[in-house]
């Protein structure tokens, strides 16, 4: 290694770079820049994917010590730097695209030149001394890629998560508030597009917030699978170049550092080539985005017109919607949710098929899978933050229209079908909807139930079921006056 002013020259197997003087990277992260300028976003945009290779390199430079095939003062060196790392330090250091050819290599070999010049910086020695600490002989000791790289992204991944499933939780949350401030509001649900029966508004809000906690319990049921490691297993499963007590020394200390449960898989070959559990997770991802595409698909429905459309809602004004239609307001929080939605739902099919084309024993693809996945999860948390600042907080409900429409709305006859029977209903529907008249009208009219019964019947809190029906009326046949039409 030589070294002037503004650069320093580094050697591998292939010949010598040039090197800038103060990058912490070395030559293996170089040759990367130079053969993968395809993403133009290195793995550095993806903070827990760094943290998850700290992670093992501290635990790994911990458990060489422990097992004696690392000196103490070098395995210091390299937990301190990787603390550094760890700790949110030299992430910009971390430059090599994304997506890449190597199943992970010139990614393994980016972290392990960072945290050994950082290493030599805190032993006092120049960037590139490698005989005195060695990326590969050092800092990569007891490791292969192919452990290293699927174990922070499983590392990264579960650590990622909890930031997603903090935000989940607070959306959630934000629905569970408008449906508690919705909860006296009646109004006509919906199947297939066609006016069902009454419900509240609060109702349909505390679905929204039901159906976002079954995605959190079932994400965070998918993500122990991630604690399955192949750490140890070097190259193909084998373990060759490794002290027998390395993998459950450096499981026990992953789990100390990580404070996850990891466990060690029971056949690493099978693991080191395996990536159902990549699989699993991308479709937990992919289901709670698509339900919270469909939350959303149901916010600006609800909210369309507001005079030609169903106005049930509004929806906070969050910008002007159109360059030519003066006061035009579009319902653009629900719209950007959606289109993540979407690239989640991509991204499950690129996790899918990179899956499958992985060979024998190992999968090159990995790269692939963490960008789809950590990408997914971060766009996901950003997207959930977004629609409950900026659209569910804000939401009010049309409570006049929404009384307006359930006071004319045939639909509320279905609850007085086990007191007048089906097909005085229908009839009585029918009649309805060609007068215009008032269901509860038509009914005492025809003598098919007092004003009383029918009022009782009809109350906001029988139509949505928040009350239980504690009688029985029996039904009454039809009065010869309820004619269709009539």
């Amino acid at each position: 290694m030589t070294q002037d002013a503004a650069m320093r020259t580094e050697s591998d197997s292939l010949g010598s770079m040039e090197i800038p003087a103060d990058a912490y990277w070395g030559i293996h992260t170089a040759r990367a820049l130079a053969n993968f300028p395809i993403s133009q976003r290195p793995i550095s945009v993806y903070a827990d994917l760094v943290r998850g290779l700290a992670i093992v390199k501290q635990a790994s430079a911990r458990a060489n010590r422990d097992i004696g095939v690392l000196d103490a003062e070098r395995a210091d060196l390299i937990d301190r730097a990787a603390q550094r790392v760890i700790d949110g330090e030299f992430h910009e250091q971390f430059v090599v695209g994304v997506i890449q050819g190597g199943a992970g290599t010139s990614t393994n070999m980016n972290a392990n030149e960072v945290i050994t010049n950082i290493a030599l910086e805190l032993a006092g020695r120049p960037k590139g001394d490698y005989g005195f600490l060695s990326p590969i002989d050092h800092t990569n000791r007891s490791q292969s890629t192919n452990d290293v790289y699927p174990t922070a992204i499983k590392v990264g991944l579960s650590l990622d998560l909890r930031s997603l499933l903090a935000e989940l939780d607070l959306l959630r949350t934000a629905f569970l508030h408008k449906a508690a401030e919705f909860h006296d509001v009646l109004k006509i649900g919906r199947t297939q597009m066609q006016d069902a029966v009454p419900m509240t508004l609060g109702q349909e809000f505390h679905g929204f917030a039901s159906s976002l906690g079954f995605d959190h319990q079932r994400m965070t049921e998918n993500a122990r699978l991630l604690y399955e490691i192949n750490m140890g297993a070097t190259a193909i499963g084998t373990g060759i170049t490794t002290h027998p007590a390395y993998a459950p020394t450096v499981l026990q200390r992953l789990r100390e550092i990580s404070g996850l449960d990891l466990v060690t898989a029971d056949d690493l070959v099978e693991a080191t080539s395996d990536t159902g559990s990549f699989m699993s997770f991308s479709a937990s991802l992919k289901r709670n985005a698509i339900k919270l595409s469909k939350i959303c698909n149901d916010l600006r429905l609800l909210s369309s017109g507001p005079q030609a459309g169903l106005g049930e809602i509004n929806l906070p004004a969050q910008q002007a919607g159109s360059s030519i239609m003066p006061g035009k307001v579009n319902p653009v929080i629900p719209e950007v949710v959606n289109q993540v939605a979407f690239a989640v739902a991509g991204a499950d099919l690129t996790v899918t098929m990179a899956a499958e084309s992985g060979q024998l024993q190992l999968n090159a693809f990995e790269p692939v899978i963490a960008h789809s996945l950590f990408q997914s999860i971060t766009w996901m948390r950003r997207a959930m933050w977004t629609l409950r600042v900026n659209c569910v907080d804000g939401i009010t409900a049309n409570r006049e229209r929404l009384g307006a429409m359930v006071g004319s709305s045939v639909g509320v006859v279905t609850a007085l079908t086990p007191y007048i029977g089906y097909a005085a209903a229908a009839a009585l529907a029918k009649t309805a909807l060609l007068t215009g008249r008032n269901i509860a009208d038509l009914v005492v009219e025809a003598g098919l139930m007092s004003r009383a019964e029918v009022d009782k019947q009809l109350s906001p809190a029988r139509l949505s079921g928040l009350e239980a029906v504690t009688q029985t009326i029996p039904i009454v046949r039809p009065a010869e006056n309820v004619v269709e039409g009539r």
